[in-house]
């Protein structure tokens, strides 16, 4: 049977399996603040990145049709993992069936279409999520537009912890960063450009910037999600009509209201107001 989705204006869903979409959200809102926004993470299950395509795709099915229930007709995975193992499914099997008119777009094609006119050597680097560098979504991706770029992807499982446990800014980071971003470059010399595939890591910018050989060139998606949505917008009318323009956010959860205020003031100097949810 067919759900029945609200078909009234509705604001713009930005989903992540945890905290680590607060760096794109930020980043979105600075370039379209008119708009409003509902922010969902999945922090009762996080992290998504050690998690099976099934599961991810799964989780990332029930976050969307959540989103669509509450009015949402555009929805953002700022999520690497979900972007790289649900976004694909969703597109070509659920929207058809839940709603043909509605729309859910990723991180990773916006944040690859940039890489073309950066890169020098035409040599760059990946460091994402088990899930995300598993799943070779960026090699795919970049080779669809740029097959001369050499790719490289690493594994960075200790990033995501680090960061959701306010250990960023400690001296214990800097063994696990200096460690993976030694390990990329060992991969391949010759890369000019590392692509932080990982919405949390930009929180690690500073330790990453400290350990990167001068001359390489580091991209956080944010700019590049905010960049590419205000220009999807720009070309699909049809869509822009339905999200709403009242400069609000609505912060969703699926862990308790008060431990999410208290991670997200990680990332967000604001304060907010937060809503629990169930996902199934």
């Amino acid at each position: 049977m067919k759900q029945i989705l609200p078909i009234h204006p509705g604001p713009i869903g930005v989903f992540d399996s945890g905290y680590g979409g607060l760096t794109i959200l930020e980043e979105i809102r600075k370039s379209l603040p008119e708009y409003d926004y509902i922010y969902l993470g999945d922090n009762a299950r996080t992290p998504y990145g050690t998690r099976s395509f099934e599961i991810v795709y799964e989780f990332t099915r029930q976050a969307v049709t959540k989103l669509f229930e509450m009015g949402c007709h555009l929805v953002i995975l700022a999520c690497n993992t979900a972007s790289a193992k649900a976004l694909r499914n969703i597109q070509m099997n659920d929207l058809p069936l839940m709603d043909p008119q509605r729309r859910v777009l990723g991180v990773i094609r916006p944040t690859v279409e940039s890489i073309g006119n950066i890169t020098q050597s035409r040599h760059i680097g990946i460091l994402g999520t088990i899930g995300t560098i598993k799943s070779e979504s960026y090699p795919l991706e970049i080779h669809k537009l740029y097959p001369d770029i050499v790719v490289n992807g690493e594994a960075c499982p200790m990033w995501v912890p680090l960061v959701e446990n306010n250990e960023s800014e400690n001296s214990g980071a800097d063994y696990f960063i200096e460690k993976n971003i030694n390990s990329i470059i060992q991969q391949d010399p010759l890369i000019d450009t590392i692509i932080l595939g990982c919405t949390h890591y930009p929180l690690l910018l500073p330790k990453i910037e400290k350990y990167t050989p001068e001359g390489i060139r580091i991209i956080a998606q944010g700019e590049y999600v905010a960049r590419s949505l205000k220009n999807y917008l720009h070309r699909h009318p049809e869509i822009e009509t339905k999200c709403t323009k009242g400069r609000e956010t609505l912060f969703c959860s699926t862990e308790a209201e008060e431990k999410f205020s208290e991670s997200a003031s990680i990332f967000l100097k604001e304060k907010i107001r937060v809503q629990r949810i169930i996902l199934e």
